[in-house]
């Protein structure tokens, strides 16, 4: 008897093409509505056909939100799958194939034959062995059979009976032969189902920041099109005429933040996407943003680099890029989520503050984080009060008037008697140009003590441990809040307690006094340790020690385990 209990690790692999990515949508779906805690994520190579892929499925008693090596079932669709996953292959994992396909690289593997091919010539159309995958899967994981049947009527009711009929059917086909499997093998799956996590929202990454954005009342986006960013631009195009956003997708990255400007200008709320590499190009406009004082939102979708690096790829390189982004000084505020409840909140708060204080906000996410799928609570979405900051101009409006906070009064063209000056050349309250030093200074000190309140209004860490009474601090941001957490959990030691960031600039001055007297570890997916060094210039703050990786892929829970041990 082969048990797997609690914790169930289930990788589909294959080339692009083959539908490895329909088998997760599906099985994630339906292992929702059967009440199964799933936490998905994905690796794929950077091409339309071929290479190898892969996604992994945690169906797990305790929410998690982390990835690990471990793989216990292998769904390998063709043969290039064992090799490229060789070193998550251990003796006890159960491989599932054609083992005619896998004979020769099986060596040391466990493998289980399961025909496809010859399941889809029963059923007429290769396309078919996605759904034979999901009964399979299902039948082995002893998951209720009408389940399935339910979600395939759903999932293809309008594409016509016969398409309905023909994947029930082949869903049924796959599930027979995985309920015979577990049993010829002996293999037993138990983990608990809550009958609360069928009524949760199923959300990846860039739908979460997509509903936030929503929520925060955008509607304007233009971008040009660089992945992982992308997502954010065609969640809204999808929505875009049920929400009134307006959305085009511009020339160049550099005529996208222009344009959202533009429109914030008018009085629009409007946000940009892209990736490290298309950022590069909007430097320019973000300093633009600077001086005129005008909002804009930028989502940065993180990617390893230089230049293209590795296109479909996770990284946390580019916060020092946001951080310098534009010539000059001026006021930011950058923020980076790690759970679908963090996206949904700091995408309003980016927007909140970029219109309360006029300046750029950043929200830095990666594919990891975009790409991962997970169940949460509906209700978990917290909403925060929309305020419009924009004033009736009158007739003796100064566009850029010296206040004690350093916000001017924003007003928008015809909206009241003033005239809505702009200009990109140092200015005086009017907008208009001046070489004059006592004006400079004026401006130049008018828009950083936006800062003060920038500061005030920053977003606090998420504790995890008992951070006072703990010896080291182990600090995460952005997408490693889940590794973190479980890796805390596995060592289960009071001397170590958990930080964890989803503002990473400027850093809230009351959560200073939480490294007073404490070991601190940083753990960042990036070469120079860019947060490490954040802190030090926000808190003074040294480093004790920095787990870093920059290899394309996220943190495994068992890796960060083994890495944090040798350090205490």
């Amino acid at each position: 008897m082969k048990r797997f209990s609690g914790d169930i690790s289930l990788v589909l692999g294959g080339a692009a093409g083959m539908g490895v990515q329909t088998v997760e949508a599906l099985l994630v779906q339906v292992l929702k509505r059967e009440g199964y805690n799933v936490f998905a994520s994905k690796e794929y190579m950077s091409r339309i056909r071929g290479g190898s892929n892969s996604t992994e499925i945690r169906i797990t008693d305790a929410k998690r939100a982390a990835f690990v090596k471990r793989i216990d079932f292998l769904f390998a669709m063709d043969k290039d799958v064992i090799p490229h996953l060789r070193d998550r292959i251990a003796l006890d994992t159960i491989v599932l194939g054609e083992l005619e396909k896998l004979r020769d690289v099986s060596e040391g593997c466990h493998i289980i034959d399961v025909p496809f091919t010859r399941f889809a010539n029963e059923l007429g159309n290769p396309i078919y062995t996605s759904t034979v995958a999901v009964g399979v899967a299902l039948g082995l994981l002893h998951a209720e059979e009408k389940g399935l049947t339910e979600y395939l009527r759903d999932h293809f009711a309008r594409k016509g009976e016969a398409v309905v009929a023909k994947n029930i059917e082949a869903g049924a086909l796959g599930y027979a032969f995985g309920k015979h499997l577990a049993y010829a093998e002996g293999i037993e799956v138990i983990v608990a189902k809550r009958s609360a996590v069928a009524e949760e929202l199923l959300l990846d990454g860039t739908e979460a920041l997509g509903l936030g954005t929503l929520s925060a009342g955008c509607n304007y986006i233009s971008s040009y099109p660089m992945s992982p960013g992308t997502g954010l631009l065609t969640f809204l195009a999808k929505h875009g005429n049920e929400f009134g956003v307006v959305v085009d997708q511009a020339e160049d990255e550099i005529a996208a933040i222009n344009q959202g400007l533009g429109a914030w200008y008018a009085g629009a709320r409007a946000i940009v996407t892209t990736s490290g590499g298309g950022f590069d190009l909007m430097t320019e406009g973000v300093s633009l943003a600077g001086i005129i004082e005008t909002p804009i939102v930028v989502h940065i979708g993180q990617r390893p680099g230089p230049s293209t690096g590795l296109p479909t790829r996770t990284e946390q390189a580019d916060l020092n890029l946001v951080l310098y982004a534009g010539h000059g000084e001026f006021p930011r505020a950058i923020f980076a989520p790690s759970t679908p409840e963090e996206a949904f909140l700091v995408a309003q708060q980016a927007f909140y503050i970029a219109d309360k204080y006029q300046i750029p906000t950043f929200i830095l996410t990666d594919q990891y984080f975009l790409d991962s799928v997970r169940s949460i609570p509906e209700d978990s979405l917290r909403t925060i009060t929309r305020e419009n900051f924009i004033i009736e101009t009158a007739a003796d409006y100064k566009r850029y008037a010296v206040t004690a906070d350093g916000v001017s009064p924003r007003g928008i063209p015809g909206y009241g008697e003033g005239l809505v000056g702009i200009d990109s050349d140092e200015h005086d309250e009017e907008a208009h140009i001046t070489e004059s030093a006592l004006m400079r200074v004026a401006m130049h000190e008018k828009r950083l003590r936006k800062m003060v309140g920038i500061r005030a209004d920053a977003l606090m860490p998420t504790e995890r441990g008992d951070v006072k009474h703990a010896e080291t601090l182990l600090v995460s941001w952005g997408s490693n809040r889940g590794v973190m957490e479980e890796a805390l959990e596995v060592l289960n030691t009071p001397e170590l307690a958990g930080l964890h960031f989803h503002q990473v600039y400027p850093l809230p001055v009351k959560a200073k006094k939480l490294f007073v007297k404490k070991k601190v570890i940083v753990l960042e997916n990036n070469a120079g340790g860019q947060f490490a060094n954040l802190l030090l210039l926000e808190y003074g703050i040294k480093v004790s020690d920095t787990v870093l990786q920059y290899d394309g892929n996220p943190f495994a829970v068992e890796d960060v385990v083994a890495r944090l041990r040798a350090l205490l």
